[in-house]
């Protein structure tokens, strides 16, 4: 458990933790002293097994502008039964800025995880969500025969529900993502998710940034807007090229560099 709350230290000033909580193997580190904060989170435990809770929660005061990431890819392992769960809760005030941009998450063989994200806004508060889901090894050419991963975003803005997305396997993972109406074959997919003021009307400009990323890497992709937010939608056959073209096209429309721990 990692419950985390940061506000700007005076008008205008640097993002500051101002509590935070920890427990169990999961932590949060701080290696940036310059410019927006930036939090990594570390899983001492190497990786989620069966049955296994993960929670991490983050509040931000009006003004704070912090990036949340993860140390290294994450880990699902078979679990011989029991479902591991993982909630992200996240509560920006007024015009706070919050990226959330973990690497991202390997689902081994019979693996079982529900995952649950939810956010509550202000009106003017930035949220980016980045979320990259490899289902199965491809160092060992892992086909995910039986699994399962529920995957649930829910945003609220002014206490308003604006954006729910729920995606779940169950059984022959592999197989269904062989699909051509699911997956065509794709063994690795991302979302990314923009519900900063402004995001919807920047459609064009994140497909020109989309074209730009994929540049013939093999990776399928889209982008469309509604509802005042812009979401993203990739497909793969291995997760280092979707994931080079997120790292891509997030610098370039972000206007920031990707945090450190991704280039390692």
């Amino acid at each position: 458990m990692v419950d985390l709350h940061v506000g700007p230290a005076g008008i205008g000033g640097p993002t500051r933790v101002r509590d935070l909580a920890e427990a169990g193997p999961a932590r949060i580190r701080f290696p940036r002293e310059a410019g927006t904060m930036e939090g990594i989170l570390v899983n001492t435990a190497g990786g989620i097994a069966c049955g296994d809770d993960f929670a991490i929660s983050a509040r931000l005061d009006p003004g704070a502008d912090l990036v949340l990431t993860s140390v290294a890819a994450e880990k699902v392992y078979r679990s011989d039964g029991p479902i591991s769960t993982v909630r992200n809760g996240f509560t920006l005030g007024s015009a706070a800025r919050l990226a959330w941009l973990p690497q991202e998450t390997i689902l081994f063989d019979g693996a079982r995880l529900r995952r649950r994200l939810e956010a509550d806004l202000a009106e003017d508060a930035a949220l980016l969500l980045v979320e990259i889901v490899a289902f199965g090894r491809a160092a060992r050419d892992e086909t995910l025969t039986e699994a399962l991963f529920e995957d649930v975003w829910r945003v609220r803005r002014g206490g308003r529900l604006v954006f729910a997305d729920t995606v779940r396997f169950d059984g022959a993972v592999g197989a269904a993502l062989s699909r051509a109406a699911i997956g065509g074959g794709a063994r690795t997919m991302g979302t990314i998710l923009d519900c900063a003021p402004g995001a919807e009307a920047r459609i064009e400009e994140a497909r020109a940034c989309l074209d730009a990323a994929i540049a013939g890497g093999g990776i399928e992709a889209a982008a469309s807007a509604w509802n005042g937010h812009l979401t993203l939608r990739l497909l793969g056959a291995e997760v280092g090229a979707l994931r080079g073209v997120v790292a891509r096209f997030l610098a370039v429309y972000r206007g920031a560099p990707m945090p450190r721990v991704w280039q390692t």
